[in-house]
C-alpha cells in the first residue's frame, strides 16, 4: 500500500515522522505523495494557530481523500482529544506509540476497526526510535530527549509531551554512527529540552564529546538550548569541541524582568546577559538566535520598550517572534489578555528589529571566506549553510552534501550570495 506523511511543527516531530516513514518503507509500504492509500498527519500544538492549522488540515485531507486511511498523531491530537475523536479518524494517537506505527496500521488493515490511543500519564519512559538515513535533509536530526518540567505560564507542551526523559546514551552513539556511515556529515541533536539530556550520569557535554570522536562527523548542531542549561561543563565543551556548530538558539521569551517572572521563566535579564557574555568570550563570532513572545498577559508599553532595548543590547543574529497565544489549561490563559491590535503592533516592531539585527550580522561576513555544506537546489542556486547558520546561495554547478570554501560577495534583500573558492576534498 502507498502512504504519505505530513509533518507540522518542530524538529522532534520531523525526526518522529522520518522514523515512521523509514519503518513503513522497511515493512514494504510505498511512499506516494499524490495517490496515497494511507495519510499520516503529525500535528503540532505549540501555539493556538498551530492547533487551528492542524485541525484544518486534518479536516481538509479527510474530505479530499475519503477512501484513504487517516492516521493522526502528535501534540495537537494529544491536546484536543475530543475534537479529533469527533472527526472519525481511522487511527488516532497522541504522542505515544508512534514507534509502533507499522503494527498499528497492519492491525487496522486486518480487522478494519478504528484505533485510538491516548495516555494522561506524564511520567513516561523514552519511546525508542532509530533513523538510519534522512531522505530530505543533508543534515540529520537525532532526538535525544523528550518532555518538559518547566510549566511556563504560556505553554501547553509539558501537558502534551510529559516529563523530561532521555534516550539511552549508547543507542544515540550507534544511531549517529549509522547516520554518518550513510553520508550525513552534520547531526542536529533535538528534543523538547535538549540541554536537559541526562542518561545514567551522562549529560549533554559527555554526549557532545563522545560524538566528536566519530571520524567522519563534521558538525554537531543543537536545535535549541535553555540559558539555564549553559553550565560551566557545557561552556568548557563549547570552548574545546570545534565540531559544535558556531550557532546556539537560546530562547529569551521576554526582555522584561517583570514578564519573565510572570512567565515562570527561571532567569532574569542579568542572568541571561551574563551567560551570553561568557559564550561570546569563548566564541566571539557565534550566531545567537532566539525565540520571543510578544503580548504576554500583563505586558505593558514600558515592558515592551524594555524588551526591545534588551534584544538590541544582546544583539541577536535573528529573533523568531511569536505573538502570545492563549492556551486553555495554562496559567496565562486565566490572566488579563493584551489587546490583539496592540499585540500585532508590537509583533511588527520586534520583527523589524530582528530584520535589522539579522542584516547587521550578515554584513559582518561580506567579503569574508566561509565554509558551506551544500544541501539543496533553489531557483537554480546551490544552497547550503555555514557553521553559524548563514544560508548561502551559490551559482556554481556543485555537488550536494559537500563542503565548499566560499567568499560572500553580495547580500541583497536578506539573501546571502557567495562564490566558491575551493572544495574540501575529504567531504
Amino acid at each position: 500500500m502507498k502512504f504519505k506523511i505530513i509533518t507540522l511543527g518542530c524538529k522532534v516531530n520531523a525526526y518522529e515522522s522520518e522514523f515512521m516513514q523509514e519503518a513503513l518503507l522497511s515493512a514494504g509500504y510505498m511512499l506516494d505523495q499524490d495517490n496515497p492509500d494511507i495519510i499520516i498527519i503529525n500535528t503540532c500544538s505549540v501555539t493556538n494557530n498551530a492547533d487551528v492549522k492542524s485541525l484544518k488540515m486534518v479536516r481538509r485531507l479527510k474530505k479530499e481523500n475519503p477512501n484513504s486511511i487517516m492516521v493522526v498523531c502528535g501534540c495537537s491530537s494529544q491536546n484536543n482529544q475530543d475534537k479529533y475523536q469527533k472527526l472519525g479518524i481511522d487511527i488516532l494517537l497522541g504522542n505515544r506509540k508512534k514507534s509502533e506505527i507499522v503494527n498499528i496500521i497492519n492491525k487496522y488493515l486486518e480487522d478494519k476497526l478504528p484505533y485510538c490511543y491516548f495516555t494522561s500519564d506524564r511520567m513516561l519512559t523514552f519511546e525508542d526510535m532509530e533513523v538510519k538515513k534522512f531522505t530530505t535533509h543533508t543534515r540529520a536530526f537525532v532526538k535525544i530527549e523528550d518532555g518538559c518540567n518547566n510549566f511556563c505560564s504560556y505553554c501547553i507542551i509539558p501537558y502534551t509531551r510529559g516529563t523530561i526523559r532521555s534516550k539511552d546514551y549508547n543507542k544515540i552513539l550507534e544511531e549517529v554512527k549509522t547516520l554518518v556511515n550513510n553520508k550525513h556529515q552534520e547531526i542536529v541533536l533535538t528534543g523538547i529540552h535538549t540541554g536537559a539530556y541526562n542518561f545514567e550520569g551522562h549529560n549533554l557535554s559527555d554526549l557532545l564529546n563522545d560524538l566528536a570522536k566519530i571520524p567522519d562527523l563534521k558538525r554537531i548542531r543543537l536545535s535549541s538550548i535553555e540559558i539555564t542549561e549553559l553550565n560551566d561543563d557545557f561552556l568548557n565543551t563549547l570552548k574545546n569541541n570545534p565540531k559544535i556548530c558556531n550557532h546556539l538558539h537560546i530562547p529569551l521569551q521576554s526582555g522584561s524582568d517583570k514578564i519573565l517572572k510572570i512567565m515562570n521563566r527561571k532567569y532574569d535579564k542579568a542572568y541571561y546577559r551574563n551567560k551570553i557574555e561568557e559564550i561570546r568570550k569563548i566564541r566571539p563570532g557565534i550566531a545567537i538566535t532566539t525565540d520571543a513572545i510578544v503580548g504576554h498577559p500583563y505586558e505593558d508599553d514600558n515592558d515592551f520598550l524594555e524588551y526591545l532595548d534588551f534584544c538590541r543590547e544582546i544583539n541577536f543574529a535573528k529573533i523568531h517572534v511569536f505573538p502570545y497565544s492563549k492556551r486553555d489549561g495554562t496559567k496565562a490563559a486565566l490572566m488579563p489578555q493584551v489587546d490583539n491590535k496592540i499585540k500585532k503592533e508590537r509583533t511588527k516592531a520586534l520583527l523589524a528589529l530582528s530584520l535589522e539585527l539579522e542584516n547587521k550580522y550578515f554584513n559582518n561576513y561580506l567579503n569574508q571566506e566561509v565554509e558551506v555544506l551544500t544541501e539543496e537546489i533553489i531557483d537554480g542556486y546551490v544552497v547550503g549553510h555555514t557553521s553559524n547558520y548563514l544560508k548561502v546561495y551559490l551559482k556554481d554547478d556543485l555537488l550536494l552534501n559537500k563542503f565548499y570554501t566560499c567568499k560572500i560577495n553580495l547580500i541583497k534583500d536578506g539573501i546571502i550570495y557567495g562564490e566558491v573558492i575551493k572544495c574540501q576534498i575529504n567531504s
